[in-house]
């Protein structure tokens, strides 16, 4: 009880600033890496808060930088907090950090696309999938340069409950560009609709909690800046597994401003394109005519099922891709014309 109440009022020393710790450290942000500083204690607060109850919780901290939101997620009592820079140029400032906060602050300088989470924390803290989320969170100011690529491929360790999500039902709250904030929020019909939001709202509950103006970041962005709260659903909205899914919206978003069969037929050989486009969405009813946008995820997983339907009644069927069969296309075109000069036709 005793042990408990000491972690539920730690509160970091007085420590130099944020501001002052770049100067000290001689930090600059790279622009290759999509580096920008939050400074304001206040917004990294705010920040964190967003994330809920962070009282003796494990917190799984990405690109912490300097350290600011790192310095609100230790102040809010948490039990431990692990967390993964790939520059090292940070890593001093958060030893000082990590010094300050004796046995709860955990540092790994590795990068968070290829870093194995699963075993990082307790077992004791793994939950049934059916049950409450656990006591572990991922937070993060991500680079906007991976957090695309990031969150797609924590959504396909959510529908098969791995990495973070060994754990089980992990909550994340993540900083994007305000634009990849809206479309991992937007409805159906909603100009942001897009491939995002349908893959993300099909696994999870998801919730633009906060918008952070581009000014107060160092270096200011072009543009501001969403935090999006996300929370892992019990049961998938679409039953088929993940690449499947991938393949069919990614497919669909191809001519966003088409009607959706003109995007859904690439996902045929074109000798079969038109007689197959027909026949998927006839099975799974979905008007033609219908622009990407304006499909639901219920048409995305009526659209799924009888892709996949098609696919167990053609193997080769899910591994074709388009680009290839337009790559061989074009080479073979290239290879007439060479021989057509050849002969002097």
């Amino acid at each position: 009880m005793a042990a408990s109440r000491a972690r539920s009022t730690f509160r970091l020393p007085p420590l130099p600033t944020i501001r002052e710790i770049i100067k000290l450290f001689r930090l600059q942000a790279a622009k290759q890496l999509s580096q920008n500083f939050l400074l304001d204690l206040r917004l990294t607060d705010k920040i964190v808060r967003k994330a809920g109850n962070l009282t003796n919780a494990y917190v799984y901290e990405v690109g912490p930088g300097p350290g600011g939101i790192t310095r609100s997620i230790l102040n809010a009592s948490v039990a431990e907090l692990l967390v993964v820079e790939k520059d090292s140029r940070f890593i001093p400032g958060l030893q000082m950090l990590s010094d300050a906060a004796p046995g709860k602050l955990r540092i790994v300088h590795g990068d968070v696309l290829t870093f194995k989470i699963e075993k990082a924390f307790p077992e004791c803290l793994k939950r049934q999938w059916e049950d409450d989320p656990p006591n572990v969170h991922i937070i993060g100011n991500l680079p906007f340069n991976v957090s695309t690529p990031l969150i797609i491929k924590w959504l396909e360790n959510v529908s098969q409950r791995d990495g973070p999500f060994a754990y089980g039902r992990t909550q994340m709250t993540l900083t994007f560009q305000k634009e990849v904030a809206e479309r991992l929020t937007a409805g159906t019909g909603s100009s942001q609709r897009s491939r995002l939001s349908v893959v993300a709202q099909h696994l999870c509950q998801v919730q633009h909690v906060l918008t952070v103006p581009g000014r107060a970041f160092v270096p200011k962005p072009q543009v501001d800046v969403g935090v999006v709260h996300f929370t892992p659903l019990t049961q998938p909205r679409i039953q088929q597994p993940f690449e499947l899914v991938e393949k069919v919206v990614q497919n669909a978003f191809q001519f966003r401003r088409k009607y959706c069969h003109r995007g859904l037929g690439m996902l045929f050989p074109e000798a079969q394109r038109l007689e197959r486009t027909g026949k998927l969405l006839e099975g799974a009813d979905v008007d033609p005519t219908l622009r990407p946008t304006q499909l639901s995820v219920s048409h995305f997983r009526s659209l799924c099922d009888m892709y996949r339907k098609m696919c167990d009644e053609d193997p080769h069927l899910f591994a074709y891709n388009f680009r290839e069969e337009l790559k061989k296309n074009k080479c073979g075109n290239q290879e007439k014309e060479g021989d057509r000069e050849s002969y002097g036709l």
